[in-house]
């Protein structure tokens, strides 16, 4: 090969080498937000519309809010967190993962008992409701009821309403509350507990009963940017989900706004 041929070749490589690296880096630069999988239709919608007032549209993770801080805790490169409960977001702002003055309150939910939509039972969710002979031979869905937080409050909730202990060999438990859905709209487990928005969200699956709000800890939806991010669309994203066109779309799926409304 003559010299000049050598030299060309070595400048595609540096040429290719230097794409990679912008590539890499623009994929770095990109808006990265971790949240909890029941919020999955509704936080879509936000980020379509919160695109132009951010000046990017988000990536998105979703998954049990456990997992998502762990992986955070392990150096995953996320810019916000979305957790559905507030222990997971204390677990990383005690580690000093979060930046504490952008911990906000944003939303609130319920959770329910249901069925397949063609299922004709019956479930009045009372103290010393028999649920276990409701659910017969079959299993009932929950998310993780140790670590992802629709398992914790609907473990909670059965408990005060006594019924835990003659449920809990029946559970079957999922890594997500949209995995516990799929059991219940796929026909493989005959009752579940889900949020509500989460049995909104599937047209397959009906309520069959709410569970009391005193029955469980407050249903709480913190945000934080995380301690890391040095993303500059985070802050506009954040604010952009505390205005009332993020408003309108979260209660839209059944969410509650818990922070005021600000100004789009």
């Amino acid at each position: 090969m003559k010299r000049h041929d050598g030299r060309m070749v070595l400048a595609w490589a540096l040429a290719g080498a230097l794409s990679l690296l912008t590539g890499a880096a623009a994929a770095q630069d990109r808006l990265v937000v971790f949240a909890a999988a029941s919020l999955k239709n509704a936080l879509d919608a936000v980020n379509t519309a919160c695109a132009a007032d951010v000046g990017e549209t988000a990536t998105i993770s979703f998954a049990g809010s456990s997992a998502l801080a762990k992986q955070i805790e392990q150096g995953a490169p996320a810019d916000i967190f979305i957790s559905a409960d507030l222990d997971w977001m204390a677990y990383l702002s005690q580690k000093n993962l979060t930046k504490k003055n952008t911990e906000t309150r944003l939303l609130g939910n319920s959770i329910v008992l249901i069925a397949l939509a063609d299922s004709t039972a019956t479930v009045e969710l009372k103290p010393g409701v028999d649920l276990a002979t409701a659910i017969g031979d079959g299993k009932l869905a929950m998310a993780n009821v140790d670590a992802v937080p629709a398992g914790k409050y609907g473990k909670a909730a059965l408990q005060s309403l006594g019924a835990w202990t003659a449920v809990e060999g029946k559970v079957a438990q999922a890594e997500n509350v949209r995995a516990a859905l799929a059991l219940v709209s796929t026909g493989e487990a005959p009752f579940g507990v889900v949020y509500a928005t989460d049995a909104a969200a599937d047209a397959r699956v009906r309520v069959v009963a709410t569970f009391a709000d005193d029955t469980h800890p407050p249903i709480v939806y913190p945000v934080a940017e995380t301690a890391d991010s040095k993303s500059a669309a985070a802050p506009k994203f954040l604010k952009c989900l505390q205005t009332d066109k993020a408003r309108s779309l979260f209660e839209a799926q059944g969410f509650k706004l818990l922070t005021p409304p600000l100004s789009n």
